[in-house]
């Protein structure tokens, strides 16, 4: 039975326990305050027509029973049957303003996900022998956009993948996501290699923190990984500006952490000093699987306060597949992320999740298209 419906026996539950109250207590003590609460209760979980029936039903009951006590008289009778009345025509009242307040809650929810679509869309489920996927699991489950991002995109110089995650909250954090996916677009069109990329950006979002001025411009910075795969996949080359590191999951499920070098500040903060930020390259062999994240997921502690270790999971999680040799595609891979991390969490999302899957096929080798010369 579902929790729903099972919700929807409770003011047939209170009908009943008003029953009870009154059999084993004295005749003077009166059950009417338990079945008035029953038509309430149904106001969120049954129709129009539920509510009447069970506020009919809930007189009907206390009829029966002031009749068996011998106490059906104005104060006992009359007046509780006309109270049972009105609280009745309230619940069905309740219920409606209800309904009127979920309805504008989905328009809202229906203009949420339409900007995320805009905002945020979804990347190409393949280029060539790269088979792509992400997730977004926002930290409350009516916000349907928030602070983090992820793009991917072919450029003449390869696929290039951004994964951030901008300061603050709300429409202002949208915002300065909108601003940091259209720099990356244009930068990564444009810049040869991933150190000219990073400073385009750098200078795309110091330009835009001016505009906006304000705490935008004092304190606005986004952590960001940036990848670049060779025109072979044979290789991934990583900026990392203050972003956790991402996971490389071999064939056999097993996962090691691709850490930076040297640490480097968010990007957004060059006005503070300069800083160095070193081109990691990494072997990415057929059937391996990239995996990007934002610190959503690795800042997710437990009861006991640890946080979620990717790297001890995930070949946990994965490896048992994997090793059978059963196909994972990048959104299983990433479901049973998500899953992972919900059960660790004991299913409380502390922050916004965003999930970048970049698989390497080793059964169906493809060139990836060549992007339009920039």
């Amino acid at each position: 039975m579902s929790q729903l419906l099972r919700t929807r026996w409770i003011p047939v539950g209170l009908i009943v326990l008003a029953v009870v109250v009154d059999v084993v207590t004295p005749h003077d003590v009166t059950s009417a305050p338990l079945l008035m609460a029953a038509p309430v209760a149904a106001a969120p979980l049954l129709g129009v027509r539920g509510i009447i029936g069970v506020g009919i039903t809930a007189m009907i009951v206390h009829a029966l029973l002031a009749q068996v006590d011998g106490t059906f008289g104005w104060r006992a009778g009359v007046a509780n049957q006309i109270t049972l009345a009105a609280v009745t025509a309230l619940a069905v009242l309740i219920h409606r303003t209800l309904r009127r307040q979920d309805a504008r809650a989905r328009r809202a929810q229906q203009v949420a996900a339409v900007a995320q679509r805009a905002v945020l869309p979804r990347p190409p489920s393949r280029l060539g022998s790269l088979h792509i996927d992400a997730r977004y699991v926002p930290a409350e489950s009516e916000a349907l956009i928030g602070g983090d991002l992820y793009v991917v995109q072919n450029t003449p110089y390869g696929i290039r993948v951004m994964v951030g995650d901008v300061r603050g909250k709300g429409l202002g954090a949208v915002s300065a996501v909108s601003a940091d996916l259209g720099a990356f677009r244009y930068a990564a069109d444009e810049a040869e290699d991933l150190s000219q990329l990073v400073t385009r950006l750098e200078r795309a979002l110091l330009r835009e923190g001016g505009r906006r001025g304000g705490q935008q411009q004092e304190e606005g910075f986004t952590t960001a990984l940036i990848a670049e795969f060779s025109t072979d996949l044979e290789t991934v080359r990583l900026v990392n500006r203050g972003h956790p590191p991402p996971v490389l999951i071999d064939p056999q499920g097993g996962a090691t952490l691709l850490g930076a070098s040297e640490e480097a500040p968010p990007l957004g903060m060059s006005d503070l000093g300069a800083w160095s930020a070193p081109v990691d390259s990494f072997a990415f062999p057929a059937g391996s699987t990239l995996l990007c994240y934002t610190d959503g997921v690795t800042e997710s502690r437990n009861a006991a306060g640890r946080f979620y270790d990717p790297v001890v999971r995930l070949p946990l999680v994965l490896g048992r597949r994997l090793r059978t040799g059963a196909r994972v595609t990048p959104g299983q891979i990433l479901d049973l992320l998500i899953q992972d991390v919900h059960r660790h969490a004991d299913g409380r999302p502390q922050d916004d999740q965003a999930m970048l899957a970049l698989h390497r096929s080793r059964d169906d080798p493809e060139p990836v298209p060549a992007a339009p010369a920039a």
